[in-house]
């Protein structure tokens, strides 16, 4: 029988839709090792949708199966589903040992924790929090164990670090370029999108400051504005506002740049070669992209709920204009060598490794 996967994840205003997205992407990745995948989710009306077994982003069904467990974060999994499965991994960002606990005797594999509840588990993928950078060479031996350098332990579980393991849907790896692309002397063509919520309203934000650019002839790009709570005030020339953009994947290399911040799509702009400056939806996610930042993958405009527009404005004048040309042109370079787009393939890998399945 093919061992089943279950990918937990948890779909809300706050978190949005890209854990379900990397879910999607897993799942491919599980089932052309010949296994079979369910995604088990949690969260809001968009949840319903997924755990119906809908598409989140397409009108159509989805390739696999899918649970519905309501909107409590800690649900549990149906005991029918658990006795099916080889493996579990969750990916909803706030988790705790018990649930980890709860979820056993499955393994257990989390993606991306800050807390030491992933001890409870038997391996962590950490691609941002513990740094992006790790070379895979000199290889240690631990305990009989060959050893790369982004491998550690925390407790009893095995973590995997670094940009290795900074997932992308296949069509961005199939988008992906050749050769490196050229940067333009400035960016004609802008997209700006802070996911399919945009709980904090950052469009709007962002709309301000690229009107005020553009009524100061400070920039003539044209730019497209994903707002999915529309925006206030008239659009000003050159700009377009939508509030879905079917196809997002294919549509990133129609742009010169984009404006964004953490998840799948600043994954793959990066995947694709296409320079992004980034806004954190808070803290916790600053602290993603300041690591991305530091690596040179992006350029990192701070904190967008208490940013001061004044110092953004004009940072995003140099980046978007001449003065900006080298830096996006070195962001491509970096960007792209920090994901290869290989990622669901390495992590489906280490899970059916850890399920013990035969090779």
């Amino acid at each position: 029988m093919s061992p089943l996967l279950i990918l937990r994840v948890h779909a809300d205003l706050r978190l949005g839709l890209g854990h379900v997205a990397r879910a999607l992407a897993l799942q491919e990745a599980w089932r052309g090792l010949g296994g079979q995948a369910c995604i088990a989710i949690t969260g809001d009306d968009r949840a319903r949708r997924v755990g119906g077994g809908r598409h989140p982003f397409l009108d159509q069904p989805l390739a696999c199966e899918a649970s519905d467990l309501g909107e409590d974060l800690h649900a549990p999994l149906p005991e029918a589903l658990k006795a099916r499965a080889a493996v579990v991994l969750v990916d909803q960002w706030d988790t705790t040992p018990a649930f980890l606990q709860s979820l056993r005797p499955l393994k257990v594999a989390v993606m991306e924790d800050d807390t030491d509840a992933h001890e409870s588990a038997d391996l962590l993928f950490q691609p941002f929090l513990e740094g992006v950078c790790w070379p895979d060479h000199p290889v240690k031996v631990v305990n009989g164990c060959k050893v790369r350098p982004f491998e550690t332990t925390s407790g009893a579980c095995r973590v995997l670090r670094g940009s290795h393991f900074i997932v992308v849907d296949k069509a961005a790896l199939a988008l992906r370029p050749k050769r490196m692309p050229l940067q333009p002397l400035a960016v004609h063509k802008l997209l700006v999108t802070f996911g399919g919520s945009d709980g904090p309203n950052l469009a709007q934000q962002a709309y301000d400051t690229l009107a005020r650019l553009a009524a100061e002839d400070r920039w003539r790009g044209t730019c497209t504005v994903l707002a999915p709570n529309g925006i206030q005030g008239d659009p000003f020339p050159g700009c377009t506002v939508v509030r879905s953009l079917p196809g997002l994947t294919q549509r990133i290399p129609e742009y010169d740049a984009l404006w964004c911040s953490a998840g799948v799509t600043l994954a793959e702009s990066l995947c694709m070669g296409i320079p992004a400056a980034v806004w954190g939806q808070n803290e916790r996610q600053h602290g993603i992209l300041s690591d991305l930042a530091m690596a040179n993958g992006c350029f990192d405009l701070g904190v967008g709920p208490g940013a001061d527009l004044v110092i953004v404005r004009e940072a995003l004048a140099q980046w978007l204009g001449p003065e900006g040309q080298d830096n996006r042109q070195e962001q491509v370079r970096d960007g792209m060598a920090l994901v290869d787009g290989n990622a669901a393939a390495r992590i489906a890998q280490e899970l059916w490794r850890l399920a013990d399945c035969p090779a």
